[in-house]
């Protein structure tokens, strides 16, 4: 068993370790490639328009060891794609991996509405061999031309492709099209601009002007003439819409969530999110679920503080199964002396009088942190999207401090794991001041925190989100708030949303985490703006677009009539602003 992902650039360990793989897989079976072209992959693929061509690599692998790749070029002015390199590793021929990769780089071509694959193979028949040496191995290319034909990928014939462009070159690949089964003929024009660029731009180091201009002109058919099938009449039909395993995001749902459920009127962070969310994302055929794990508490530890932390276990503990513990005194006046009692002792950890403690807070709390680092290590494996769908929420959760429903902030745990990575950016677009981020992060600067939020004005939680709030000592300048005015559309929220990612694109992180929060929509109980389904996908595919690997961990949204709906809509935004 081994899953084909998709490599986007070489930010993660991970993924700099499956480049390195790919790379000693080129030195031992292609002994023809220049080594510059080898050692220039991973800048290939962090800028995909050097070479005028967008780079697309995928790699089999089994337990993080890379089986096999491919390597796709696209050409998005003349709609086509180029396969450059498919190969397994030495061993492992015969063995799915190769038919796997092809099979996956239709899939792609088509999606990038390509109007036909090329690629180049060896000639299976002896009269195109000029090498007697060379002819032991046209069994081996006839065995690879006959699975070519299965998926209606055939040679073009009656052109000068196979052309020397040094006397001393023998042994010429065809060039071969696959029409990804849309039916169409090979028109000649097109089939010039194809091959004049594959010279030009791949070749171009060894093809002069005058080679290439002879090659283009020698194709005179129209439509252009393809071998007639050798070896087998039967095709494989394309099916564009499969997914393969590795490549559905992550999803890892809070599972025991319901545990922490408050049933006074008036409460509003109830199950039923997780559920409305969820009836509307699994039939999308976006997401994996994926289990979560128990992680160890030095991770909560590392962002809160211990005695906050062993507070909340211990008061949590002592409530009666039921009951619920609100905080009713709050002891500011000295702090260093908190009240031993510890009922009366929670307002010396909370902000407001709305945040319950009750026997299972803790534990709900705890296993919602265990999702969210469940997801961000999916990340780190090389998922590019991972989601945290979760409850309690988190982004209100201090150092030391719970409140407006957070107990454990979240986010800030997962983006302190994650920063041992590379940089990482959060960007908090639920309709409340992420508070707990900002005091967590305020003085590092390694962790970006940028909320957009109703202003402290009017919106909780009040004392914190002004906009002259930009961190201090090494965090200075990585803080970054947008309070916004109370009556707020869509494209309002769009134009602060432009601004806030400017900070991202310039601090520019290796991973992102989203602080997902859907009480921006129109009609939620705790917000006063006016999103609607159509901003959701729009503020999603701006996110996308930044083209980093991104966690989302789930905060507010309360209005469940159309929670599950913008959910929806974000992530499908989302996941297009990420395609190339």
């Amino acid at each position: 068993m081994f899953v084909i992902r998709r490599i986007h650039d070489d930010a993660l360990p991970v993924n700099k370790e499956a480049i390195l793989q790919v790379q000693e897989i080129l030195r031992s079976r292609f002994s023809a490639v220049r080594p510059e072209d080898i050692d220039q992959l991973a800048e290939k693929l962090r800028n995909p328009f050097k070479q005028r061509f967008r780079t697309i690599l995928f790699v089999a692998e089994r337990q993080s060891k890379v089986l096999g790749f491919a390597l796709l070029m696209h050409e998005p002015e003349l709609h086509f794609c180029y396969l450059d390199f498919i190969a397994s590793a030495k061993g492992l021929t015969g063995r799915g991996i190769g038919g796997a990769l092809y099979e996956r780089v239709r899939r792609e071509a088509f999606a990038l509405q390509s109007q036909g694959l090329f690629f180049e193979c060896l000639p299976d028949d002896p009269k195109d061999c000029s090498d007697a040496q060379m002819v032991q191995m046209i069994k081996e290319n006839a065995s690879r031309i006959r699975f070519y034909e299965r998926y209606g990928a055939l040679p073009v014939i009656d052109n000068a492709y196979q052309t020397p462009v040094r006397p001393q070159d023998i042994y010429l690949p065809y060039l071969m099209f696959d029409g990804l089964d849309r039916g169409a003929p090979l028109r000649r024009e097109f089939a010039r601009k194809v091959v004049r660029t594959i010279l030009e731009r791949k070749y171009g180091y060894l093809c002069p002007p005058e080679y290439v201009e002879k090659v283009v002109q020698s194709f005179r058919d129209d439509p252009v003439r393809l071998r007639e099938p050798k070896y087998t009449k039967k095709v494989v039909p394309h099916t564009p819409a499969t997914r393969i395993r590795g490549e559905l995001a992550g999803l890892v749902v809070n599972e025991k969530h319901d545990i922490h459920h408050i049933r006074e009127r008036g409460y509003v962070e109830s199950p039923v999110r997780i559920k409305s969310i969820l009836s509307e994302l699994e039939p999308m055929g976006l997401f994996e679920k994926v289990d979560a794990r128990n992680y160890s508490d030095k991770h909560i530890l590392a962002v809160h503080d211990s005695e906050f932390v062993e507070y909340l276990r211990k008061v949590c503990a002592g409530v009666n199964e039921g009951k619920s513990l609100y905080p009713y005194v709050f002891p500011i006046r000295n702090a260093a002396r908190p009240p031993k009692d510890l009922s009366v002792r929670a307002g010396y950890y909370c902000i407001d009088t709305f945040t319950p403690l009750n026997r299972n807070a803790f534990l709900a709390a705890k296993r919602a942190v265990d999702c969210s680092l469940r997801a961000a290590d999916l990340v780190l494996a090389g998922r590019r999207l991972a989601y945290g769908l979760i409850r309690p929420p988190g982004h209100h959760a201090e150092r030391r401090v719970f409140g407006g429903f957070c107990y454990f902030n979240n986010c800030a745990i997962a983006a302190n794991y994650l920063s041992a990575q590379g940089n990482v950016a959060i960007v908090d677009i639920d309709y409340h001041h992420g508070n707990g981020q900002q005091e967590i992060f305020y003085r590092r600067s390694d962790v970006l925190t940028v909320s957009l939020h109703g202003h402290p004005n009017f919106a909780y939680p009040y004392f914190s989100g002004f906009e002259d709030e930009r961190g201090e000592a090494e965090g200075e300048g990585f803080n970054w708030n947008f309070a916004l005015p109370e009556d707020l559309d869509g494209g309002q929220y769009r134009e602060a949303l432009a601004k806030a990612l400017k900070k991202v694109v310039d601090f520019a992180p290796t991973i992102l985490v989203i602080a997902l929060g859907l009480d921006t929509a129109r009609g939620d109980p705790t917000g006063t703006w006016h999103l609607g389904g159509k901003d959701f996908h729009a503020n999603g595919r701006m996110l996308g677009e930044l083209g980093l690997p991104t966690l989302v961990i789930q905060e507010g949204g309360y209005r469940t009539r159309t929670l599950g709906a913008n959910a929806r809509r974000f992530f499908e935004g989302l996941v297009a602003g990420m395609q190339p």
